[in-house]
C-alpha cells in the first residue's frame, strides 16, 4: 500500500527538522509520498529536492496563512497549494508580504515580552528558524529555554503567545489565494476545515463557493478532528466533488503528531498531480 502524507513542515517554517532532515525522517516512517508544505514560503524546497532518499516522491508546496471576510470578525484558515509555479509574479508576491509580516509581527511579541521583563532576545528567535521564516514556535522555544514554560502548547496558551502577547497577522483573502495558486498552476486543498479545537470554523457554504471558485479538495483525516468531522467533511467532499486527504501536520517536536499519522488515498493523490501544472513531483 502507498503510503502518502500531503501536510509536513520542516525549520524553513515552524518545524524541527530541516527540509534535508525531514525527508530523510519521511523514508524511515516508512512513506512513500510526502508533502512539504512550510507556512508561506517555499524556502524549504531546495534542500529537501536536494536531500531527498531514493524510494521517496517529493510533494512541493505550502501552507498558505488565508482569512474569509465574509463574517466581522474575519475568520482565519490555512490553505495547502500544491505544485504551484513559485515563479509566477502575482503568487510570488503574496507569499513575500507574507514572510514579511510574519517576520515583523514575531518581532513585535519579543519586544512586548522584553517589555515585561522577560529574557528573551530577537537574535535568539530569529536563530531558532535558521534562516526559515520566523513564528510564534520560535518565541516559544525562547520561552522554554528561559525556564517560563515547559511545552509548546503552553507558550501558545492565553497567558503567552494565545492572548496577552498576541499580535495579529496578515493573511491573504482566501478567494483571492485559491485563484493565485490556480494561476501559478498548482492545486488547493483547505486544512482542518472542521478543527473547532483551533477557533472559530468556516460554515459549509464558504466551502461551497470556494469550490465553485476552484478549491481542489477538503483535508478530512487530521489529529484536529473528530471521527464525527471527519466524516462530515467527507460526505462534503463527496457532495462537492472534491478530493479528500488526509495528512500528519508534522512540526516535528513542536508537535506530538507522527509523520504518516493521517495519510491520503493513492486516488485522490492521483488526482492533484494531474491537475497541476506549475512543478512536477520529485521522484
Amino acid at each position: 500500500m502507498t503510503r502518502i502524507d500531503l501536510h509536513c513542515h520542516s525549520t524553513a517554517s515552524d518545524g524541527t527538522l530541516t527540509p534535508a532532515e525531514l525527508v530523510r525522517a519521511g523514508l524511515e516512517a516508512g512513506l512513500d509520498v510526502m508533502a512539504i508544505t512550510d507556512h508561506d514560503t517555499t524556502g524549504g524546497w531546495a534542500q529537501a529536492a536536494t536531500a531527498r532518499p531514493a524510494g521517496l516522491t517529493l510533494v512541493r508546496g505550502a501552507e498558505l496563512s488565508c482569512r474569509w471576510y465574509g463574517v466581522d470578525p474575519a475568520i482565519p484558515l490555512h490553505l495547502l497549494a500544491y505544485l504551484f509555479d513559485p515563479a509566477e509574479p502575482r503568487l510570488a508576491a503574496d507569499l513575500a508580504r507574507l514572510r514579511t509580516d510574519r517576520e515583523q509581527r514575531a518581532e513585535k511579541i519579543v519586544n512586548l515580552l522584553r517589555a515585561d521583563g522577560v529574557d528573551i532576545s530577537w537574535p535568539e528567535v530569529s536563530g531558532y528558524a535558521a534562516g526559515g521564516s520566523v513564528g510564534r514556535p520560535h518565541i516559544a522555544q525562547a520561552l522554554i529555554r528561559a525556564g517560563l514554560v515547559r511545552t509548546t502548547s503552553e507558550a501558545f496558551a492565553s497567558r503567552w503567545l494565545g492572548s496577552r502577547y498576541f499580535v495579529p497577522k496578515a493573511d491573504l483573502d482566501v478567494f483571492e489565494a485559491v485563484r493565485a495558486v490556480r494561476a501559478a498552476g498548482g492545486v488547493t486543498v483547505f486544512a482542518h476545515p472542521n478543527a473547532t479545537v483551533r477557533g472559530r470554523i468556516v460554515p459549509d457554504r464558504l466551502i461551497v463557493d470556494l469550490a465553485e471558485a476552484g478549491l481542489f479538495g477538503l483535508e478530512a483525516d487530521h489529529e484536529d478532528h473528530t471521527p464525527e468531522q471527519r466524516e462530515h467533511v467527507r460526505a462534503l467532499a463527496g457532495e462537492l466533488g472534491l478530493v479528500v486527504t488526509g495528512s500528519s501536520d508534522f512540526h516535528g517536536t513542536h508537535k506530538t503528531v507522527r509523520l504518516g499519522a493521517f495519510t491520503t488515498e493513492l486516488a485522490a493523490y492521483e488526482k492533484i498531480v494531474a491537475a497541476a501544472t506549475g512543478v512536477p513531483i520529485l521522484g
